[in-house]
């Protein structure tokens, strides 16, 4: 199933109150339905986005519903609810489409504004045609609907020689703290029973790196995620104990499941291992205990994340950055260990969700290149590491930082017996900064996280 989301801008002018002055409103929004818009049809789409009104206010977190029914009903109905000048306001207004004049009544919103219901105030607003219709058409989208939950699912096959992973990392908004929960089925190459195995972390600000693990315990085949005597990661919750640590969070999806590495490998497993998020951005409320600090979460941002393959990588480095304002980077470079490929410089997997699309827009684009363009590039160390790439029109530099004192060395063995080290920092400090081509190079965007990243080097 497919929905639909577009942007849109309009400008006019408004008058809160008797007496007041006229002043200008400019509304930027994104619309977000579950369904693809058919216009002979009601469509009911989620609104959000920045109200501005000059001298009283600047809201960028305004929401609300949209109504799209142009046929049906003869109307594109608008209500939003923001804070201007301290006030708690709600902008309720209609596009009144006729076929006598197309253009302007789609294209002109009259409204009212209410506060706690009573009317305080009247305004306009136009949707600029020169300069936002572009904009508007180019902004359309129609993404997959997905439930983040089949993607929990365990996709082991009975098959030697595979390991499975759930994944979840977090950030405490309270106190900067950083939480790891893993979750691993590992059946060996030689045949013998699969095992299930994982771990709890906590990265404290200016504290120390703590951890404990559970298992190595037999694999109960559950259907819907991961089982593990007293650990659970299933649709929607976590809950386990190891050693100290205690934890049982409630796990809220905010955004589409995103593919690190091609979707069709999650599907067909060709590659040497398969990458992909059900929940690329989430929140998490509940309580987590490391034995030292019991905290309780409310909204923290965070991302669960799956991987199934064959085992690690010979070599690797990955990123999960939370950009704010919906946006989200997931990196992965590694070096494989089949035959051939292992003599190649780390591939890198790169995906940016920024502005509501995903770039590149093929999850193959950064490892491989196209038209001449070269492939993204990562120098893989310690403290330090760095990817560096292009497309046609925009490029990419990250910079991650991942300090001695918070950083967790943790050593475990693939299923051919192999030892690997994986050096995680859930609180990380990365440089992000994306440019794009418009006669010369411009910035596009930057961001700096500093102790809010999560990131990780590994090799076996």
């Amino acid at each position: 199933m497919r929905g639909t989301v577009f942007t849109e801008t309009m400008l006019g002018t408004v008058r809160l109150d008797a007496g007041h002055p006229l002043r200008r409103i400019r509304l930027d929004l994104r619309a977000e339905a579950d369904e693809v818009l058919r216009p002979h049809r009601t469509t009911r789409a989620r609104i959000g986005g920045r109200v501005r009104i000059s001298g009283l206010g600047d809201d960028p977190d305004a929401t609300g519903e949209l109504e799209i029914s142009p046929l049906a009903r003869r109307r594109i109905r608008y209500r939003l609810s923001f804070t201007a000048d301290g006030r708690a306001l709600t902008l309720d207004g209609w596009k009144s489409v006729t076929p006598r004049r197309p253009v302007k009544s789609m294209t002109v919103l009259p409204f009212t504004l209410y506060e706690d219901g009573e009317r305080v105030g009247r305004g306009t607003l136009r949707f600029p045609v020169a300069t936002a219709l572009a904009p508007f058409l180019l902004s359309f989208r129609f993404p997959r609907r997905e439930d983040p939950a089949q993607y929990l699912a365990p996709r082991w096959d009975g098959s030697p020689g595979r390991t499975e992973v759930w994944y979840t990392t977090l950030t405490d908004p309270e106190t900067g703290t950083g939480i790891w929960l893993h979750h691993e089925l590992v059946a060996p190459t030689d045949g013998s029973a699969p095992t299930a195995h994982g771990w709890a972390a906590s990265f404290p600000p200016g504290g120390k790196v703590r951890h404990s693990r559970f298992g190595p315990g037999p694999w109960s085949s559950p259907t819907d995620g991961f089982t593990a005597d007293e650990v659970t990661a299933t649709p929607g919750r976590l809950t386990g104990s190891a050693g100290d640590f205690r934890w049982d969070l409630t796990e809220q999806p905010l955004t589409e499941p995103l593919f690190t590495l091609p979707r069709w490998s999650w599907k067909r497993p060709l590659l040497p291992a398969a990458h992909m998020l059900p929940a690329a951005r989430a929140e998490y409320d509940g309580t987590f205990s490391d034995g030292e600090r019991t905290l309780t979460l409310r909204a923290a941002p965070g991302a669960s994340a799956r991987i199934h393959g064959h085992g690690n990588a010979r070599r690797w480095a990955w990123l999960h950055a939370d950009l704010g304002d919906g946006g989200v980077l997931e990196l992965i470079a590694a070096v494989s260990t089949r035959p051939g490929l292992r003599r190649l410089p780390p591939l890198v997997f790169l995906r940016l969700r920024h502005r509501g699309r995903d770039w590149p827009r093929r999850a193959e684009r950064s490892a491989v290149g196209l038209l001449g363009v070269g492939r993204f590039r990562a120098r893989i160390g310690l403290p330090e590491w760095t990817v560096t790439g292009r497309t046609l029109l925009r490029r990419i530099r990250i910079q991650v930082t991942q300090p001695a004192d918070r950083t967790l060395a943790l050593d475990y063995r693939d299923p051919d017996g192999a030892p690997a080290v994986c050096r995680n920092s859930e609180s990380a400090d990365a440089a992000i900064l994306l440019e794009r081509w418009w006669g010369h190079w411009r910035t596009e965007a930057s961001w700096t996280l500093e102790g809010t990243a999560h990131a990780e080097v590994g090799d076996r």
